[in-house]
């Protein structure tokens, strides 16, 4: 018996505009018995075939789309042509970064739901993260490993969302020997990478543009990097002759892999100029405010603060209280370059929080630029919750 997912009358307008996703509100029946993961296709309450995809009985979203055509079929040259199709359209946006790290797909917006790649150096970092996305992991191991020849491919799916998928975190080497360390290449910038125990996959590549951005404002300048995890922002500014750089963070293993960069790219009497800092950043954002200290650019790129919609009002005056402070500490003129990578975040809501931060420091900013993740982490058009880094830059009047 065909498996099939039927909606109840109405249900139909997001898979019409293409959205991905089928929550499990929007549900009327299911006929047959799939399994986890099982490919199942979707109907009208008409009878109408509306999409094929992946069914996740655990999940909020009871069904993630594969594809929108009655005629193609989920198989391996299914896998192997997304991916071949994936990697066809980075190459055409990756030839002026002058890296050889980036993300090979990017779930939904690569028509792949719930499964990441990205590529540091010779290596391969897998995420599977959706039911569909698991039943399908040696195709999708099979077709990387063409893709990518003589490359190690390891697997970090060890990301709490499986959990909602019904599936336990996993993480395992699946191809070649892993190096504990890698170092990869970007804009001239060497940076050490950490696949075992490093964020996300390893790294924020997403950042890759920004950190150039960013780093091209910093000539001459005092620089506070606050959430510098491994200093690469930093590595940028001393790139671009920064004069002083003060890196913040809790973490005394990301501080370490900070220094090792620094030695990466610059001699000892340069690399003297960036100071570390194993600091909670909000009470020593607090003690430069009361100490009377100042900066040039001061760069704000604070972990996610929203795992749900019920977390936004609180990462909310998280944000003000962060950039707030922020605002106290900078110079007349300086640059406040300032971030959020919740995707539950919407931009409109970030520039307001923005805006009231610095209306309660008793100060006015000017928004220069508007900055996003890179072109390797692309949004599909039907799929806007891929759009999850937001940035501003601003200057103090």
């Amino acid at each position: 018996m065909q498996l099939q997912m039927v909606l109840k009358a109405g249900k139909e307008k997001s898979l019409s505009r293409k959205h991905p996703w089928v929550f499990n509100g929007a549900v009327d029946k299911i006929i047959g018995k799939p399994r986890i993961g099982s490919t199942i296709d979707i109907i009208s309450d008409k009878g109408d075939f509306l999409a094929r995809g992946a069914y996740s009985p655990n999940s909020q979203i009871s069904a993630r789309v594969w594809t929108f055509d009655e005629n193609e079929s989920i198989d391996d040259v299914f896998f192997k042509r997304k991916i071949a199709t994936a990697i066809s359209v980075r190459q055409r946006w990756l030839t002026s970064a002058n890296t050889n790290a980036y993300r090979v797909i990017a779930a939904e917006s690569d028509g792949l739901p719930g499964i990441t790649v990205d590529k540091y150096a010779d290596v391969i970092v897998i995420q599977l993260l959706s039911a569909g996305a698991e039943k399908h992991r040696s195709k999708i191991v099979n077709a990387l490993k063409g893709a990518f020849p003589d490359h190690v491919v390891h697997e970090r799916s060890d990301v709490a969302v499986r959990e909602k998928e019904g599936l336990q975190p996993i993480v395992q080497t699946l191809e070649g020997t892993l190096p504990e360390k890698v170092v990869i290449t970007e804009n001239n910038v060497k940076i050490e990478i950490d696949l075992i125990n490093g964020h996300k996959t390893g790294f924020y590549l997403d950042q890759r543009k920004n950190r150039q951005i960013a780093g091209n404002l910093c000539k001459n300048k005092r620089v506070l990097n606050c959430f510098s995890y491994t200093g690469t922002f930093a590595l940028y500014a001393l790139n671009n002759d920064a004069n002083e750089v003060i890196n913040m963070d809790v973490s005394a293993n990301a501080l370490e892999t900070s220094k090792r960069n620094l030695s990466l790219n610059f001699d000892a009497e340069r690399a003297g100029n960036v100071k570390h800092l194993k600091v909670d950043v909000f009470e020593q954002l607090r003690k430069f405010d009361e100490n009377g200290e100042k900066f040039d650019v001061i760069i704000m790129d604070p972990p996610k603060f929203i795992e749900n919609k019920h977390h936004l009002e609180k990462a909310a005056r998280g944000y003000k209280d962060i950039n707030r402070l922020a605002c106290k500490l900078l110079h007349h003129n300086g640059l406040l370059i300032t971030f959020s990578c919740s995707g539950l975040m919407p931009a409109t809501l970030f520039h307001k929080i923005i805006a009231d931060a610095a209306l309660d420091a008793d100060t006015e900013l000017n928004y220069v630029e508007y900055l996003y993740q890179d072109s390797d982490h692309m949004t599909a058009s039907f799929f806007p919750e891929g759009m999850y880094l937001k940035g501003l830059v601003c200057v103090k009047r």
